[in-house]
Parts: C-alpha cells; structure tokens; sequence
C-alpha cells in the first residue's frame, strides 16, 4: 500500500543508519583512547578487574620507592664502612710502626699525631653518613623497617622464635655455631603437622646468612628464616595454614642449641606486612660497637701501649668488616626484591593490557568497513524518503 504517512522503509533505514553510527562512535573512541574497556559502562566487571590491578601497581611503586630509599640509606653506611675500616689500616700502621725499640722520643710523638689525627676523622664520617635523616653508623642511629611487599603475609601459619641473646649469639658475626664444638651429627631437622620436612647440616663455618638460605633450601620453601641481631634472635615461619598446637618444631641432634629454635613451642600468626629490617650499627671511637676496643685512651707512646693498640684494632677491623659484610648482604637482598617487585609490576601491567586495550589494527578495519556502512545507510534513507513523492504520479 502507498502512503504518505507512513514509510516503513525510511524507518528501517534510519534504524540501520543510527546502529552503524552508534558503532562507529564506538571504535572511533577505542582508536582514540586505545582501550576497548574505557569505563565503567564498556564492561563493567573487566573495568573493576582493571582498576583493582591498577591500584595495586601503584601500591608496587610506592614499595619500590620505599626499597630505593633503603638501598640508598645502606649505600651511604656502606661507604662511610669502607672509609673507615680503611682509616684502621691506616692505625694499625702507626700502632705497628710505634711497636720499634729505637725510636726517638720525637718520632714517637710524631707517630702518636699522625694516630690521634686519624682517629678523630672516625667519627667525623660516621656523623656525616646520612641519607634522608637516617644515619645506620652513627652512635644512637635507629632500625627501620623496609616494606618488601604490597601484599601481606595471606595466611595463617605458624612462627618459632628462638630464645633472645644478650647481645648477640656467641661469635654470631662469624659463625652461626657460636664457640661451641660441632659434630659431624650436628644438624637441625624442621618437622610440620609431625613430618620431618628438611633438615639442615651445622657446620663449623656456616655463617648466618649461610644458615638462613640453607633452612628455606632444606625445607622447599616451606619454612623461612630471619635473624635479628639486636635481639640475638632467630625467627621461623610456616605459611601453612594449619589446626594443631605445635605443627611445626626443630629438633637438633648433637649439641642442643635453644637460641637456633630447639624446644621453643610454636606459635600461631596472622597476616602482616612483608618487611625486611635493616639495623643500625655503630662505627664511632668510644662507643659500643665495632669499634668499642677502639678508645681515645689509646697511646702510641710505649712499645707496650702500641703493640695494644695494635691488637684492640685488628679486632675492631675484624668486626668492623663482618659488620660491613652483612650490611652488604641486606643491600644486594633489597636489590633482588626491587628487580623482583619490577617484573611483577610489568607482568601486572600486561595483564591489565589484556583486559583492556584495544586490538588497533582490528579496530582501524572495523573503522574503514563502518565508514562505508554509513555512507550506504545515509543512500538507502535518502531513496526511502524520496518513495512517498511517486504518490504524485498517481494524480497525473
């Protein structure tokens, strides 16, 4: 039937046009943003999954800012270290040089100049050793924690924290044995939920950090350790969510050794922060330290007074350089984390662009075939509309 009032055929044609162009406004905002998932209302639950990633790396950031800044703070302590252990070289030389019987009363004052000169530079790079307010070397410095992760701990497990030393344990700083004799059958066994799970070999020249590495080894990563050196403590983690009491023990055959964790009861803990301490030491003259043997009473002026002087150095050097080697071992630990965190912050990044962006060379297809779509559509609606004006011939 012809009819001027109503032209289905426009109207079809117009609902054709106003979808191609609806379409088209579509890609041209991908190609325009490069995301497919632009907002909220592009896809809703992919847009949330989006977002909450995008927080987290921001989160990432911030923790690598805060390793950076920790990394920079051990760096500066590090090099006021090595400054310093190199001026006790330059100490012990005088001190050994002042040990000669035939020295004039001149030369030995001269020697004992040179000395006190030295010594005195000592705490004058200790002070200066800061980093955004933080001094790691200097008397009366503080322990800061670095946050390792943006993500807590996740699970309930279980921890055992070894009994507290005064100080530390007994030659700590070199050997994790302490001054006691160790057997061949010396060695400490984790067990958890009752199953032994690895076990460890004590060795007489096990240092801490070796001790460390060989508990996450032995046990697959099932169980971590740490060690607080203000403390004298070692701690031990199970991440394993678990229901009983005392799941996860040490026991030690050979010498027993409660401050490594035997016979310490396990206890639960919950989610926390990932942290990495980073403690302070003290590398002055006179204070309790490295350098504690390394007093302003010391004289070169007897053969006697410098062969002590000699010897209260080569021991401060000694832990002056152990100390120095731990401090090391923190900064190359805060290195591999951050290399670590960077990875994971770009693995994340890519996943976001998997959900999200747009395939542009599809897009830039859809683009040429919706731009012709619409040219044709705007054809078909101009000849619907001109359909009613053949009324007229009817009337001829």
């Amino acid at each position: 039937m012809a009819s001027v009032n109503t032209n289905y055929g426009a109207l079809v044609a117009l609902q054709s046009l106003n979808k191609t162009s609806s379409e088209l406004d579509m890609v041209q905002n991908r190609i325009s943003t490069g995301l497919k998932v632009a907002t909220a209302k592009d896809n809703g639950a992919v847009f949330a999954i989006a977002q909450e990633q995008r927080g987290r790396m921001a989160a990432l950031g911030s923790v690598m800012d805060g390793i950076n800044r920790a990394t920079s703070t051990i760096d500066v302590a590090l090099s006021a270290g090595q400054s310093i252990s190199d001026l006790l070289i330059q100490l012990k030389d005088k001190a050994v040089a002042a040990q000669a019987g035939d020295l004039s009363t001149d030369q030995r004052a001269a020697l004992e100049a040179d000395f006190s000169a030295l010594r005195s530079q000592i705490n004058q790079i200790a002070g200066a050793a800061t980093f955004n307010g933080a001094n790691l070397v200097n008397a009366g410095g503080a322990n800061f924690s670095v946050l390792t992760s943006d993500l807590a701990t996740g699970t309930t497990g279980r921890q055992i924290q070894s009994v507290a030393v005064a100080g530390s344990v007994p030659s700590l700083s070199g050997f994790v044995v302490g001054t006691e004799s160790v057997a061949a059958a010396d060695d400490s066994t984790f067990n958890l939920n009752g199953v032994a799970i690895g076990t460890v070999d004590i060795t007489a020249t096990m240092t801490v950090g070796d001790y460390l590495a060989a508990v996450s080894s032995a046990t697959g990563g099932r169980v971590s350790a740490a060690y607080n050196q203000s403390t004298g403590q070692f701690t031990y983690r199970a991440a394993e969510a678990v229901a009983v009491t005392n799941e996860l023990t040490i026991t030690t055959a050979g010498t027993a050794r409660s401050w490594l964790g035997q016979g310490e009861t396990a206890t639960a803990v919950t989610s926390a922060a990932v942290t990495t301490a980073v403690t302070d030491r003290d590398f002055t003259v006179d204070g309790a330290g490295a350098l504690a043997s390394v007093t302003s009473a010391l004289t070169l002026n007897s053969v006697a007074n410098a062969q002590a002087a000699a010897a209260a150095i080569e021991g401060a050097a000694t832990t002056l350089n152990l100390q120095l080697a731990t401090m090391g071992s923190q900064s190359r630990a805060l290195d591999t984390q951050k290399n670590f965190l960077s990875k994971l912050s770009d693995s994340i990044e890519a996943g976001i662009g998997n959900l999200v962006d747009a395939d542009l060379a599809k897009e830039s297809a859809r683009l040429q075939s919706l731009q012709v779509k619409q040219q044709l559509g705007a054809q078909a609606l101009s000849i619907a509309n001109s359909a009613p004006s053949i009324v007229l011939s009817f009337f001829r």
